[in-house]
């Protein structure tokens, strides 16, 4: 069982690094809102962490790299650097938990290390998680403010874009990969503590269910009194 909630969790692992990869890469973070005065449907406004795009009607799309960081607002600046840390941390979660899961050839001799390791991947996926989770979280409430505001003009606010939606979807994957890798140790590890339990329960289980007989019984079938 342990080795199969093992699998789950690589494969849910490399669905979360697909996801913060999807989200950190798209230029969807925030989208034009057709609301009040901007109601010109024609020309869709598309802001990501590197690029900007702009598409209008039967036109083809149109992306801008920013010209410098510092003229991003300072949620996307700090979505930016933590979305890259995201990637790296779970790269680096990936290759661990691929040494400490059981079918691994590392440490084979070595359980204890083996276990150490996949709590250590189990962690960092829980920290890549965060890492996640905080500048999703950070622009979501941001464009939700602003779009509250009154005092904001309406061709000034943004929705909510495709690209935070996986974000906060690869934040969910990589929270369950965490959590099933630390059942997983706990299990192992109670394994490890007492390495001799199936042996006790193999021996009570093939234990007779009925106690010897030790009654003393005659050696033949003749009465005491027919000897004397």
């Amino acid at each position: 069982m342990n080795a199969k909630l093992e699998i789950v969790a690589m494969v849910l692992g490399f669905l979360g690094l697909f996801g913060v990869v999807t989200s950190t890469a798209v230029p969807m973070w925030r989208v034009s809102a057709f609301i009040g005065s901007n109601l010109i449907v024609m020309e869709e406004l598309w802001e990501g962490l590197w690029m900007n795009c702009f598409r209008q009607y039967q036109i083809r799309m149109q992306c801008k790299v920013y010209d410098s960081m510092l003229s991003l607002p300072p949620e996307m600046q700090a979505a930016r650097g933590l979305m890259c840390v995201s990637i790296i941390l779970v790269l680096v979660s990936l290759l661990v938990t691929g040494c400490g899961i059981r079918n691994s050839i590392c440490c084979v001799d070595d359980m204890r290390s083996k276990n150490n390791t996949l709590v250590a991947g189990a962690a960092l996926f829980l920290l890549s998680c965060l890492t996640t989770l905080v500048p999703v979280a950070w622009v979501t409430h941001t464009v939700i403010h602003k779009f509250y505001n009154p005092t904001v003009v309406d061709s000034e606010k943004r929705e909510l874009g495709a690209a935070l939606f996986v974000g906060w979807a690869a934040a969910g994957l990589l929270l369950v990969t965490g959590v099933i890798l630390l059942v997983t140790y706990s299990s192992r590890k109670s394994k490890e503590e007492d390495p001799y339990g199936d042996t006790y329960i193999m021996a009570a289980r093939s234990a007779p269910g009925e106690s010897v007989d030790l009654t003393r019984r005659s050696s033949g079938t003749h009465k005491e009194h027919a000897y004397v």
